[in-house]
């Protein structure tokens, strides 16, 4: 046990920084310290906590389980502190970088207004955005490689937690002149037989809509799969194909084509946004949270995309 007036408490900090970054140089930049001055102070931390507390692994550094288990009890320790020492809550007229995840659907949902809120309110705030699938969002909104991830998450790890932003309906989006004739609507009959456009960022077949057939003992046929949505409506035109997505995605269509109701009855479409647990009082993340509820339009409306 060490006595905490015996504790550089600056090392926990530094300590927070690498289990985020896993990165020598980037926790360093992050901290606007030298990588020397780092590498030092992870020697003592090595003391102090008599453990490796990382290995290196190709580019990054792997956590020991010792330094897992800090890992969130230190960060939510640190954001009571911050909240203790900044009682403002999070300046946003300071330097700051968001690290965010999300599909090309989210940042079409999302990054329009916010950063245009951003350049006219915080325009020291930068935003850094990745595409990842669903479960590499989780795992590096969890590890605290990213700070927010927006999207759909059915099933989430235990050191994630998430915001609803609003509730969205699924619809289809398909060529009327191209379907079989003669067409007089689109039936359950016509939506399980038909080709199908999935959009999935690395194929992922594993949809809330198939499972959600798949539990009622229906299936439907994937033809395409496409790891962007900004072409998935062009492919419906003059195809037989049809695209099943959030309704807002669908606001402003090409001539010709048609918006419809699913014929099947599929689950609502929670979209969310997530963060680690463990920055639950982290004020920096509830500006952002905030910021962007307050950007989302209210519910029944469109997008503009």
């Amino acid at each position: 046990m060490h006595n905490l007036r015996s504790v550089d408490l600056n090392l926990l900090v530094v300590l927070d920084a690498l289990l985020a970054e896993r990165h020598l140089s980037r926790a360093a930049e992050r901290l606007n310290m030298s990588q020397p001055a780092v590498s030092h102070a992870l020697a003592r931390l090595r003391i102090l906590l008599d453990d490796p507390l990382f290995h290196r692994r190709r580019r990054e550094m792997e956590p020991t389980l010792r330094a897992l288990e800090l890992s969130e009890p230190l960060a939510e320790a640190l954001a009571q502190i911050r909240t203790v020492l900044a009682p403002e809550g999070f300046d946003p007229t300071a330097r700051h970088v968001f690290r965010l995840a999300m599909s090309d659907f989210g940042a079409a949902l999302v990054l329009p207004g916010l950063m245009a809120s951003l350049r006219r309110d915080a325009p020291g705030i930068d935003l850094v955005v990745t595409q990842q699938s669903r479960e590499s969002m989780i795992g590096a909104v969890a590890d605290g490689q990213i700070d927010m991830a927006f999207g759909v998450f059915p099933e989430l790890s235990s050191r994630c937690a998430a915001d609803i932003l609003f509730e969205d309906e699924y619809a289809c989006l398909l060529d009327p002149s191209a379907q079989p004739q003669p067409y007089r609507g689109l039936t359950e009959s016509r939506y399980l037989s038909a080709p199908h456009v999935l959009v999935a960022v690395h194929g992922e077949a594993a949809t809330e809509i198939d499972l959600h057939l798949r539990s009622h003992r229906k299936a439907r046929r994937i033809a395409l799969v496409l790891p962007h949505w900004s072409v998935a409506p062009q492919v419906i035109r003059g195809t037989d194909l049809i695209l099943t997505v959030a309704r807002r995605c669908l606001s402003e269509v090409a001539p010709g084509l048609e918006v419809t109701a699913t014929p099947v009855d599929l689950p609502t479409i929670p979209f969310a946004a997530i963060y680690a647990k463990r920055r639950r009082s982290d004020p920096a993340l509830r500006w952002l949270m905030d910021r962007t509820k307050q950007l989302l339009p209210p519910q029944g409306r469109s997008f503009p995309i």
